[in-house]
């Protein structure tokens, strides 16, 4: 446990919720999320993974929303 060390596992994935939701500030998708974090925050990809994964079981219509306006961001940007 690299980002709250000695704290409990509650306080981590609170935190890495917390991270997650600033990756998705920046466009990110699961997969870019989990690099950035592993590489900047020594988070195990399978923990940024399995909270992401909670997250969208949790605010389904959030997600699909995001995945939508993430699909449409990319199909513009290949396009200009």
């Amino acid at each position: 446990m690299a980002l709250g060390d000695g704290s409990d596992p509650a306080s981590y994935i609170h935190t890495v919720q917390h991270l997650i939701e600033r990756c998705m500030t920046f466009g990110m998708s699961m997969e870019e999320c989990m690099e950035a974090l592993a590489k900047r925050a020594d988070v195990q990809p399978v923990v940024t993974s399995t909270v992401w994964k909670e997250l969208e079981k949790e605010n389904k219509e959030f997600f699909d929303k995001y995945k939508q306006w993430m699909s449409e961001k990319r199909s513009a940007a290949g396009t200009s």
